[in-house]
């Protein structure tokens, strides 16, 4: 009887040291998982990602920088236009991307050889939690207080000469666009129109409108010259307000006496507020804002 006690107790104890064993196991696995399904690179070899990070004055805070450069850059003197992008984690890397890239390098890769389109593309990153604050110059009660003025400021003054001290750029205003979706394309139709003299394109993207009335008065009061060119995309798809606000964008700045040659507007009836959506529309309007 005693043994019969002794060899259960043993059985017992054998049985509760390996539990945790298969917990580890377990838990192992589910890292491994992870590890197995992180999004690989996608960017191409003529993207980089500057090892220094550049304060942002005002904000205290700094941001990184991702830059493309045409496939022949490195084996030609030639100077090249450039784009100012943000949410740069978005536009070049699948592993980088919150919902999706937008296949920048991909494209314009594509559009050098088939179309001699060539950019240098400047891409900044978002702030994360302070994206909504960065790309609004305008306040929302929801929101908290704007900080697109010193972000704009920062891309003007800080980004801008630094680039053009160090890559081969066309530094004037006709070979210089600004272009994001959402709050992106609210702060690049902003930056058109506080920098005429900086931004002689933008392609404004989805703009969040609905953001702050004070857009369009903004607007209405500072006209930007005529040989300025707006890209605007919207899809129907997008949610309320959307189409209908960037149409009422559009109006607005044709019955300023905008020359129609240099605005463009396409509503999408399939569009949805994505990363697939900008995409699909990148080639398209880059195309119209530098080549025609």
């Amino acid at each position: 009887m005693k043994i019969r006690h002794f060899l259960l107790i043993v059985l017992s104890i054998t049985i509760l040291s390996c539990k945790p064993q298969k917990e580890k196991t377990e838990a192992a696995s589910t890292v491994e998982t992870k590890k197995t399904t992180k999004k690989e690179a996608t960017a191409q070899p003529n993207v980089t990602v500057l090892e220094k990070e550049f304060e942002m004055p005002g904000l205290d805070r700094s941001r990184q920088i991702r830059i493309y450069l045409p496939p022949n850059y490195e084996k030609s003197d030639s100077k090249y236009p450039v784009l100012y992008m943000h949410d740069a984690q978005n536009l070049f890397d699948d592993a980088t991307a919150y919902a999706g890239e937008w296949g920048i390098d991909e494209s314009l890769n594509k559009l050098a050889k088939t179309q001699n389109l060539e950019l240098i593309v400047i891409g900044i990153d978002n702030g994360g939690e302070k994206r909504m604050n960065e790309l609004s110059p305008w306040k929302n009660k929801e929101f908290g207080n704007p900080e697109g003025e010193a972000y704009m400021d920062f891309i003007v003054k800080t980004i801008k000469p630094y680039i053009d001290s160090n890559y081969r750029t066309l530094t004037d205003k006709d070979h210089t666009a600004i272009l994001g979706s959402s709050m992106g394309g609210l702060i690049s139709h902003y930056a058109i129109y506080k920098y005429p003299e900086i931004f002689g394109k933008a392609g404004i993207f989805s703009p969040s409108y609905w953001f702050s009335e004070e857009v369009f008065s903004f607007t209405k009061d500072n006209p930007v010259p005529h040989d300025s060119r707006l890209y605007l995309l919207v899809g129907k798809k997008e949610g309320p307000n959307m189409h209908t606000n960037t149409q009422k964008m559009y109006d607005q700045i044709v019955t300023a006496t905008h020359p129609k040659k240099n605005i463009s507007v396409l509503i999408d009836p399939e569009g949805e507020h994505n990363e697939a959506f900008w995409k699909k529309h990148f080639p398209t309007a880059i195309l119209w804002l530098f080549k025609s």
